[in-house]
């Protein structure tokens, strides 16, 4: 069967009377249901293809996504940008942490080469104290015995 014909023409080259209780009544009547039929098809199709479309829903929700989607990009790169914004303040505050511990530290060693210094002068002192003591004696150590008597002598 051909779907170019026009469908409302006949088919007037089969003049064949067909008696009943042949093949050819069965023929001409699956012919006529499929004729009726590609009919009912091709009158189904230019109703479909000739009523009116709305493409609004389309466009609207192609809208709606490419609005989701950019706000969901918004979204993760503002949370990329907060992790990375976070992670750079912890490491200022480490640094500063660090610093702070390190000025305290080196306080603490000044502090402590002070008290170091002030013992070594002390120490110094007892002994410049002991030597000038010692120095400073009227009579050196194998005398004295000698410088005893003689100071008994002087009482008396």
């Amino acid at each position: 069967m051909n779907f170019g014909e026009n469908h409302g023409e006949d088919r007037t080259d089969r003049n064949i009377q067909a008696e009943p209780g042949t093949s050819n009544t069965q023929d001409l009547a699956m012919e006529q249901a499929l004729k009726n039929f590609r009919m009912s098809v091709v009158a189904w199709s230019d109703a479909a293809y000739s009523r009116p479309r709305t493409v609004t829903q389309a466009v609207r929700r192609s809208w709606r996504l490419a609005a989701g989607w950019a706000l969901g990009c918004v979204l993760a790169v503002g949370v990329v940008a907060g992790a990375g914004y976070e992670r750079h303040r912890g490491q200022q505050l480490a640094r500063i942490e660090a610093a702070r511990i390190a000025s305290q530290q080196r306080l603490a060693i000044e502090q402590e080469g002070r008290v170091r210094q002030r013992q070594a002068m002390a120490e110094e002192e007892d002994l410049l104290a002991k030597v000038d003591s010692d120095v400073s004696r009227e009579v050196p150590s194998a005398m004295e015995p000698l410088a005893q008597l003689m100071a008994e002598d002087e009482r008396q």
